[in-house]
């Protein structure tokens, strides 16, 4: 069975297939908002089977996406989820970082632990090839919530791995908003845009939410002060978390509150219908020194022209931070 014969599965209400859990890795690059993509993740026990998280440099170095997905593990009592360090530096640019985002430490001004447990031996990429190369067609979902890197190596050095894949959720890119990071590009894409090319053309069914949807979900001084009411530990944590992001000024932004980008993806695998998405195609540009990282997306189906790509155009800001908060509140 070829990946894209996986198009044809639709998820259930809860986001699994057929009844079963859904069995997803989770690549990022933990990263304020990458952290509350895995609590809410970590939180799904019933409907997501996490068969690992792999780290990638981005918002801050290697070291440290690494050390902070087993340090929001550890607090999410998920010790039995796998981490596993990938790649530090992007597949041709040089490295850049978002620290001016995320502070020094990636996570804000949270005290940030040493984990009891560390990262496994295996490196990231070579752990992802060995997996999809064993699992079942069509049996694993890819969650991407950092640069593309450690899948596009991936896929360089074991294309066939597609197969394993029902569906590859990334957060990146953006159209209408422009960009972040540059007047045209949104960070995980400009950061590593010849990874993000290479995962976009792979052949799989992807679903991508970018600048144009997670701005409509952003952390307003409201979110920060239910999620903090909430009286559970977690909540709380994340209430420091949109707090601090919530201090940064977002130039981009003509509206209070700081986008909450990475927990669209993980929320869109538990409840869909919090989105609207529309198909497409999306280029990367790889060459350009002025549009470096754009995604140039188009809506407009041509005859005998795939569009195996599906683009979030609209959230319900509000149903996304009730299921959120009540799902993490049970961590």
């Amino acid at each position: 069975m070829t990946s894209a014969a996986c198009s044809g599965l639709a998820p259930n209400a809860l986001g699994g297939h057929c009844g079963h859990m859904r069995k997803i890795i989770i690549d990022c690059d933990p990263g304020v908002d990458d952290a509350s993509a895995l609590f809410l993740g970590l939180a799904a026990r019933r409907e997501l089977d996490i068969v690992g998280v792999t780290t990638v440099a981005g918002n801050v170095g290697p070291a440290l996406t690494a050390r902070n997905a087993c340090w929001v593990r550890e607090l999410a009592k998920r010790d039995e989820v796998p981490v596993y360090a990938g790649c530090a530096r992007p597949l041709v640019r040089p490295p850049l970082d978002a620290r001016d985002v995320h502070g020094a430490s990636g996570l804000g001004g949270l005290p940030v632990g040493v984990p009891a447990k560390g990262v496994e031996p295996q490196h990231a990429v070579a752990w992802l090839v060995e997996t999809f190369r064993k699992a079942a067609p069509c049996s694993i979902t890819l969650v991407i919530t950092g640069p593309a890197t450690n899948m596009a190596a991936a896929l360089a050095m074991a294309p066939e791995i597609t197969a394993a894949l029902d569906e590859i959720v990334v957060m990146g890119g953006a159209s209408r908003e422009g960009g972040n990071i540059t007047p045209s590009a949104e960070f995980n894409v400009y950061v590593d845009p010849h990874a993000a090319a290479a995962v976009f053309a792979c052949g799989v069914p992807i679903t991508i939410f970018s600048l144009d949807v997670t701005h409509q979900v952003r952390t307003t001084a409201d979110i920060v002060t239910r999620f903090r009411a909430s009286g559970a530990r977690i909540p709380a944590l994340m209430a420091d978390l949109f707090a601090f992001s919530n201090t940064i000024k977002h130039d981009v932004l003509d509206a209070p509150g700081a986008p909450l980008h990475d927990p669209c993806t993980i929320a869109y695998l538990l409840e869909p219908s919090l989105f609207t998405l529309k198909p497409c195609s999306v280029a990367v540009e790889t060459a350009s020194a002025i549009a470096m990282g754009h995604t140039a997306v188009d809506f407009r189906a041509r005859q005998g022209q795939a569009m195996p790509i599906k683009w979030a155009v609209q959230a319900d800001a509000e149903r996304f931070f009730a299921m959120l908060l009540a799902r993490v509140s049970a961590l």
